[in-house]
């Protein structure tokens, strides 16, 4: 998978509400009513990773979530994360 460059990276946020650009990797952040909400968007998020074979690093302190997606392989950010942006954003909004 190949590297996106800075401009790409921005312009293709441009369709990702919430999410930002730093340190080689694109980030958001989420705040839920409680830990049991969180908890229910992480699990979902990790079944629609795993099968996209395409984890996110992620944090999580009770009702507040913290996502960091690049991939590995290509040391930054490529396609594979903004087609994980865009499944977590689906998510996000179902909800």
């Amino acid at each position: 998978m190949k590297k996106l460059s800075e401009d790409e990276i921005q312009n293709k946020l441009k369709d990702h509400s919430g999410w930002h650009y730093e340190n080689n990797a694109i980030h958001t952040s989420f705040e839920f009513n409680d830990f049991k909400d969180a908890f229910s968007v992480m699990s979902r998020i990790a079944f629609e990773a795993e099968a996209a074979q395409h984890h996110p690093d992620w944090t999580n302190v009770y009702n507040k979530l913290h996502i960091t997606l690049s991939t590995h392989d290509a040391d930054g950010v490529t396609e594979k994360d903004l087609a994980l942006a865009a499944i977590i954003d689906n998510i996000i909004e179902g909800d």
